[in-house]
């Protein structure tokens, strides 16, 4: 299929107005890999981040290298596909599951729960992948570890069934290669939320059994045609830049590419969220959920009631919203391929776990607290929802919710949303932790100042250790939530925490206290 762009919005595009025609000229400079069309300092990050341009026709020399793979896993009944990875790495191999009805174990938690229901009672038909650019994500290679020493303490070869995906010459790539790993690298010169029709994408799905010549090839097509006059890349980032000054609301309800709002959530907040500007991406389940608050909003599936819909095969949405988006980012003026604050974010992470020496959490004082959960805020609460009436006081643009707990089984917490959405009416965000920190984590602290953001931590029934650490997983999503916690607060953000410390009761507590408000 071809894509296809329809909505009350197309008509706010005028093809001779002078952003249309610098967009025009940048599409063609985005087709040559020119570094500059950025700025100066957006230069040197650039050169090496460009090459997902050519992705669609270079990642053709993957294929023999994927189809051996997929007969490996074929000869040997591995089945069961496990994907560890952050951000880019883990979001588009999911997509690509939905849309082809493929069964994919997605790991992009630190939590102790949701990690241990992603391990099967046997894992002799299971393969594991192992994605990670350099292989220093700390999730990642936490999950790398657990994974192997489970293997082993099952009788089971860890080169029998570890994939690794990486860049050439990274440490995991060096190591992955020492233990005898299968080990398919990356084009270095691609960024991870970029990375969709590289090796990040292609091998899991593989794995699963899609025919990847099939994205290539509709992305190839596609892709021939963004820098032509009027192009649906050039028309989709002029509306997004001018039609909406800050909030973007994206559904896929009904449409053939499932969770690809997901993926565009990650690719658009992370590139375009700095320098106290950007596109906040929100999530929403169909065109009139109310957690959009004001909002551009843009479909996926025919007929849609949205401003903009948007229809095509997954290959072609992949690779023109990556295009939209480096366009959107010349249109706002800012680098699309760094994140200085997910940085910031793992750098708070290490300083707090290498406080706790003992491994053991350190929590501070409440400002309110009962038997099922506790408030952290400024100040003294009487009672939770006390506490939360005086945060939400706060005139703020939007509202985040960040959850550090386990997506698939602590879903009641989902409920949150929308109840703060009909309370505040404000647009509405929703991120598992730490899976959001790679993707509107970005956007929080570097675009616009004007988020209030409401952390859920829980206490782990039990917690699961981690190889050759003095802390196990319960600990280090602890520390990662405060991390991000310290990184908001230093911002003089509106800010609060609830924590579980029984998970059920407490999120019903919760629930409860939000309807109130």
């Amino acid at each position: 299929m071809s894509i296809s762009l329809s909505g009350a919005a197309l008509t706010a595009f005028n093809p001779d107005s002078d952003r249309a025609r610098d967009l025009l000229e940048s599409a063609a400079k985005i087709q040559k890999k020119d570094p500059n069309l950025w700025g100066v300092e957006a230069a040197a990050e650039a050169a090496v981040r460009l090459n997902w341009v050519d992705l669609p026709l270079s990642s053709r020399d993957l294929l023999p290298e994927l189809d051996a793979l997929s007969a490996w896993a074929r000869s040997n009944n591995l089945s069961n596909v496990i994907l560890c990875g952050m951000g880019g790495s883990s979001l588009a191999p999911e997509v690509i599951g939905k849309t082809f009805g493929k069964k994919l174990s997605v790991l992009d938690s630190t939590d102790p729960a949701q990690i241990r229901a992603a391990i099967p009672p046997d894992l002799k038909n299971s393969v594991i992948v192992v994605s990670s650019k350099s292989g220093s994500t700390i999730e990642t290679a936490s999950q790398k570890a657990l994974f192997t020493e489970l293997l082993i303490s099952a009788g089971l070869k860890p080169e029998d069934h570890i994939v690794i995906v990486t860049d050439p010459g990274s440490p995991l790539d060096q190591s992955a290669r020492a233990s005898g790993l299968r080990t398919i690298n990356a084009d270095p010169k691609v960024g991870g939320r970029y990375s969709a029709l590289s090796a990040f994408g292609l091998v899991p799905a593989a794995l699963l059994g899609v025919d990847v010549s099939l994205l290539l090839d509709d992305a190839a097509a596609a892709a021939a045609t963004f820098a032509e006059q009027n192009s649906v890349a050039i028309v989709l980032a002029d509306l997004l830049f001018s039609q909406t000054d800050q909030s973007v609301a994206f559904f896929d309800d009904g449409s053939n590419v499932p969770g690809i709002s997901d993926w565009i959530e990650q690719l658009v907040a992370e590139s375009t969220g700095k320098n106290q500007t950007g596109r906040l991406p929100i999530v929403i389940e169909s065109s009139d959920s109310p957690v959009a608050g004001k909002a551009l909003t843009v479909g996926f599936s025919a007929g849609a009631q949205a401003d903009l819909v948007v229809t095509g095969s997954l290959g072609e949405h992949f690779i023109l919203w990556e295009w939209v988006t480096a366009l959107l980012s010349r249109a706002l003026a800012i680098d699309p391929f760094n994140q200085p604050n997910v940085t910031e974010a793992k750098e708070r992470t290490g300083e707090i776990l290498s406080s706790w020496s003992d491994g053991q959490v350190i929590q501070p004082q409440p400002a309110f607290e009962n038997e099922v959960l506790a408030l952290y805020a400024d100040e003294p609460a009487e009672s939770l929802l006390a506490g939360l009436q005086k945060f939400f006081i706060s005139p703020t643009h939007y509202v985040a919710i960040m959850a550090y707990l386990a997506r698939g089984i602590d879903d009641e917490i989902l409920k949150t949303r929308a109840i703060i959405a009909s309370k505040t009416d404000r647009g509405t965000t929703f991120g598992w932790g730490p899976r959001f920190l790679h993707s509107t984590g970005q956007f929080h602290k570097g675009g616009q100042h004007n988020g209030a953001f409401l952390q859920i931590t829980g206490e782990s029934e039990k917690d699961l250790p981690i190889p050759n650490k003095n802390f196990g997983f319960h600990t280090l999503l602890m520390a990662q939530a405060l991390g991000d916690g310290a990184a908001l607060s230093s911002r003089a953000f509106p800010l609060v925490r609830v924590h579980l410390k029984d998970r059920e009761l407490g999120i019903a507590e919760l629930l409860k206290a939000l309807s109130a408000l």
